[in-house]
């Protein structure tokens, strides 16, 4: 089974809602990954788009929490790779 067939990206649009004068679409992304024992599904919203007097504007949603888990990510992994260099420094 090949990479590509396991791991997909897909876009999706919600169900319109109407609000006052404009209209309201939920737009969300989802990343399947398919394996032979089973598979995932991690769905996440992207945007609102919003369709006004014949206008269509696309609002994005901000994820803050996924934003500080990678910087969080990033701090751990910069400070074992520091860890791990000067580690082999005092051995020399």
């Amino acid at each position: 089974m090949k990479l590509r067939d396991m791991v997909e990206w897909q876009n999706h649009a919600g169900e319109t809602r109407a609000v006052g004068n404009a209209s309201l679409t939920p737009l969300s992304q989802a990343l399947v990954v398919r394996t032979p024992l089973g598979g995932l599904v991690w769905n996440r919203p992207v945007a609102v788009l919003v369709e006004r007097d014949g206008q269509e504007q696309r609002l994005p949603i901000m994820n803050v929490l996924l934003m500080a888990r990678l910087a969080a990510l990033g701090l751990g992994l910069s400070l074992a790779a520091i860890a791990l260099i000067s580690s082999i420094v005092r051995r020399k």
